[in-house]
């Protein structure tokens, strides 16, 4: 597992399949998870801000049945090949906790450990918060950016957050250039950076994330470390075609002479990605927005999210179109064509 996770792997974060009732559809839920499955993921993430966090709320309770579907269907697959399930975990020490138990209870490999909605916290006790986490499940880190309930870090910060034994990934997802580096910088400079793998995050700049060489000095030498793979909404849809250009991209990462048309291509991405995640109204309709896709796929059979007020914003539906026209080259719509009848039984 360990070896796969360092290689790199695709692990899109999972939706939540609903009725138009709004309540779990258990049925499109476990096609979800099947079609992950056969796109050749490397993992899934469930409980996390794409499965909607309102799942946690009392009067909603299905934290622990998400987390229970997705890892009856992967256990069921019997793959031979790895497959990490990742669970989410947040809120303060005492409910992340709770939650890292229901976690392993179903054989969740690692946890996702969000440090949103803590903004009011010193990072002395997010850091004391980590330690217990770890204690029970292994942690993935997560830097979420400020816009969506993140809060920014110092590099004294991620540099222990880095030491702490049963951190084994770091999610980045600031979106923003010099908090990357920050991450990045501290692993170098850690005595366990070969422990500790990196995953974009940044549906901004994924391509760019996954063909970059970061390099610093240490104590007179270079040490490098790239971002192997990515966790990430963005690849909750159209996914067989994200493992494909993953694939590619580790195919040529030791090509010095990287041609411009990658350039072009984490372009196209980014540009497909703000169709689907909506910055031009500040993220308002990102889970509306992938919902979309996956039902236009066959996946969901509607965009319905537990919160009524959760939609496309004005203009979304429009620029999803477009991108459909202009970038048909990253849709796997055909894929899924030809396997949805098998997922579905």
């Amino acid at each position: 597992m360990k070896e796969a996770l360092f290689e790199g792997l695709v692990i899109p974060a999972h939706p939540l399949a609903l009725h138009e009732s709004r309540t779990l559809d258990e049925r499109q839920q476990r096609a979800l998870t099947r079609y992950y499955l056969a796109s050749g993921a490397g993992g899934v993430a469930v409980g996390v801000h794409t499965t909607q966090f309102e799942i946690r709320d009392k009067s909603i309770n299905l934290f622990e049945p998400v987390l229970k579907l997705a890892s009856e269907e992967v256990d069921k697959a019997a793959l031979e090949r790895p497959f990490i399930k990742i669970a989410g975990i947040c809120g303060n020490t005492e409910q992340a906790l709770a939650e890292a138990e229901i976690a392993t209870g179903y054989g969740y490999d690692a946890g996702l450990v969000s440090m949103g909605g803590l903004v009011d916290w010193t990072e002395a006790k997010h850091l004391k918060r980590i330690n217990q986490i770890a204690e029970q499940i292994p942690v993935f880190g997560f830097y979420l950016q400020p816009s969506v309930g993140g809060k920014v870090f110092s590099y004294e910060f991620w540099k222990q957050f880095v030491e702490i034994p049963g951190v084994i990934a770091i999610k980045i997802a600031p979106f923003n250039r010099y908090q990357t580096i920050d991450v990045v910088r501290a692993v170098c400079h850690s005595s366990r950076r070969d422990d500790i793998a990196l995953y974009t995050g940044n549906d901004d700049n994924i391509i760019n994330d996954l063909l970059t060489v970061y390099r610093f000095q240490v104590e007179g030498r270079p040490v490098e470390k790239r971002i192997v793979g990515g966790l990430l909404g963005h690849w909750a849809v159209w996914t067989r075609r994200a493992v494909e250009l993953l694939e590619e991209i580790k195919s040529i990462r030791q090509d010095e002479s990287l041609v411009s048309s990658w350039l072009t291509r984490n372009v196209e991405v980014t540009d497909s990605n703000a169709a689907f995640f909506d910055p031009a109204h500040y993220f308002q309709g990102c889970i509306a927005g992938i919902h979309e896709v996956l039902r236009r796929q066959g996946l969901l059979k509607g965009r319905w999210c537990i919160n009524p007020q959760e939609e496309l914003s004005p203009g979304q539906m429009e620029e999803i179109d477009r991108v459909y026209i202009d970038y048909p080259h990253l849709n796997d719509d055909e894929f899924v064509k030809r396997h949805l009848h098998k997922w579905l039984d």
